[in-house]
């Protein structure tokens, strides 16, 4: 049959115009100021590869939330009534309009199935794209930026996606996220450790009436070891099994590796019954374990939490991926992303350890609320599903993070340039429990202890009667305009967080900072678990509703410090007040009171 010229030009257009994208309104769906400390830098490559994170809205995360709050509320029939794996996807899966919507626009950029990972639950679709084709999808140009610390990261500060698209899309990311999650360590309490003097051995032990026996040993003082914890927190005699089911877990980053062969000088010193024990090492995007680089965050990590808690099974994450990005060298995928990388593992992760203690975190202004909003809702699924997540607060007291005042901005990013405390995130999610530190015995607020109110999450019902109580305390005008006093407070609980005795290359050493804190109190935390299980009980999940239910009502179950202040911003911060206050949150733990009550629980 032949076709006339006019019909084959008409077949041939109707065939280009399928093969093309649609055309639609672009519309800017985000944009974000570059924070003080970053500089623009080159173009991005255009053959970079991204992992390009697209988060679809969640269908009924208010009804996942409901259960939460009632699984975790002691006073409540359902506590401890935790949610399935399939339960919590179920809950979260995005409408299929928007699914629909996503799909239709990656394919119209050439994207087919066999491009896009999705999780369990479908509410998170991984691409991973060139530069080149993520500028055109998104109508945005990336850079390269660097942080004046050295690290850099590959960024746009704004992005815009077709006018439709803009309901079926909460954000997509890595766009305008510049954050560093960086360990929360004090380095400037980092020392090489020296044996306690003779004077310190012979002296008698310090009077601690909530301790195991009433008293510490008197080098505690100096010299902080899983011995001391045990005795300063009332757990002295108490051992759990390996085999109830009950797990615990470390999270590391950026190139902290841990140490085998330094975990077991760490045990034949300190916990000797736990020699020739080990932990299980899950490596997500490729992390490693480099045997020959041990990193102190990591020892700490491991060697304090796996100490306390032998013989609990023992996990340590290591995910791959760390700042710097340096474009010169030939490398052709961009691998700054540890922490999105972490998220996405336990979250399609169907049992995952009951307890998660994390040091790391950064400034809560560098993260974009909607960024902050969807990981701690990632922090509540895991919450549900009966995981217990401690972070450490922080060492910059009231400041940015940075441990060292006199370099401390402390100043807005979002272009009013305003002096403020800064919190950092993750531990200003309401779902997870932050953890000050303490310092000495008997003890008192450590001065880098990181506190202060969010101004991303507003303060949660379980915050509603202990954090208006101290507001109250403050004389009127103090710190006006410094902090917003109606939003979610940390940290939450304490422990301590310095002078804790490390093998780090088979040299014993000081570290300090709440990096030690959060591991120490997540131990704890996982010798509840055990209890529980071993009485025939659920994990203890999302803690926070049940401490400041315990906190309130429990005298004696928190030892309360009321001495010290976290300093900042040049301030001298908050003080540590009888109650919760934003320093040491409601104190630090009495293991053997805690028990009875998580027993006498459902």
């Amino acid at each position: 049959m032949r076709v006339s010229l006019k019909t084959w030009v008409v077949l041939a257009l109707a065939g280009l115009t399928a093969a093309a994208p649609s055309v639609h309104t672009v519309k800017v769906k985000e944009t974000t100021r570059v924070p003080r400390g970053w500089t623009k830098r080159d173009k991005a490559p255009r053959d970079l590869l991204i992992d390009l994170r697209i988060a679809i809205p969640q269908s009924n995360f208010p009804a996942l939330e409901q259960h939460l709050w009632e699984i975790s509320d002691p006073f409540n029939e359902r506590y401890g009534a935790h949610l399935s794996h399939e339960e919590v996807n179920e809950l979260i899966a995005p409408h299929p309009e928007s699914v629909g919507a996503v799909d239709a626009w990656l394919a119209e950029h050439g994207l087919t199935e066999a491009d896009i990972a999705r999780s369990p639950a479908g509410d998170w679709v991984k691409v991973r794209v060139p530069v080149g084709k993520v500028e055109n999808m998104l109508d945005a140009t990336y850079h390269v930026y660097e942080h004046a610390d050295g690290s850099t990261l590959v960024r746009t500060t704004s992005y815009g996606l077709p006018e439709h698209l803009h309901a079926h899309v909460e954000f997509i990311q890595p766009t305008t996220l510049f954050s560093r999650f960086r360990p929360n360590k004090a380095t400037f309490h980092f020392s090489q450790a020296v044996s306690a003097a003779p004077a310190e051995e012979n002296a008698p032990a310090i009077s601690v009436p909530s301790a195991s026996g009433g008293s510490v040993d008197a080098s505690c003082n100096t010299n902080i070891t899983v011995t001391c914890l045990k005795q300063l927190y009332n757990a002295v005699g108490y051992t759990p099994l390996a085999n109830t089911g009950n797990q615990v877990a470390a999270t590391g980053y950026l190139e902290e590796f841990a140490s085998f062969s330094d975990l077991q000088l760490f045990f034949k010193s300190q916990v000797p019954a736990a020699v020739n024990s080990s932990f299980n090492v899950i490596s997500i995007n490729g992390g490693l374990n480099n045997q020959t680089e041990p990193g102190g965050e990591a020892n700490l990590d491991t060697q304090f939490l796996f100490g306390i808690t032998h013989p609990i099974p023992a996990t340590f994450f290591t995910t791959g991926g760390r700042p710097p990005f340096i474009p010169d060298i030939g490398s052709t995928e961009n691998t700054n992303e540890p922490y999105l990388d972490w998220l996405d593992f336990i979250l399609n992760t169907p049992h995952p350890p009951q307890t998660i203690s994390t040091s790391y975190a950064d400034d809560e202004q560098t993260v974009p609320v909607n960024f902050a909003q969807r990981v701690c809702q990632g922090f509540a699924q895991l919450g549900a599903k009966g995981v217990s997540l401690t972070f450490s607060s922080g060492d910059g007291g009231v400041g940015d993070g940075d441990p060292d005042p006199a370099t401390q901005e402390c100043i807005t990013n979002d272009g009013r340039n305003k002096t403020e405390f800064l919190p950092l995130f993750p531990p200003s999610c309401p779902f997870v429990t932050a953890v000050g530190g303490t310092i000495h015995v008997p003890e008192t607020a450590v001065d880098f202890s990181g506190g202060g109110f969010s101004n991303v999450f507003d303060r949660p019902l379980f915050q509603a009667v202990a954090v208006p109580e101290f507001l109250e305390k403050l004389a009127p005008g103090t710190f006006k305009g410094l902090f917003n006093p109606n939003g979610r407070a940390i940290p939450d609980v304490a422990a301590q967080a310095d002078n804790f005795l490390v093998f780090i290359d088979g040299e014993e050493f000081h570290i300090g900072g709440t990096s030690a804190a959060a591991p120490t109190f997540a131990g704890f935390v996982s010798l509840l678990n055990d209890a529980r299980i071993r009485a025939g009980k659920s994990s203890l999940g999302f803690l926070n509703p049940l401490i400041y239910s315990i906190g309130l009502v429990h005298t004696g179950a928190f030892n309360d410090i009321t001495t010290g202040n976290n300093p900042g911003c040049g301030t001298e911060g908050f003080n540590a007040t009888a109650g919760w206050d934003p320093v040491t949150g409601f104190g630090t733990p009495n293991f053997g009171i805690l028990k009875e009550i998580v027993l006498a629980l459902p």
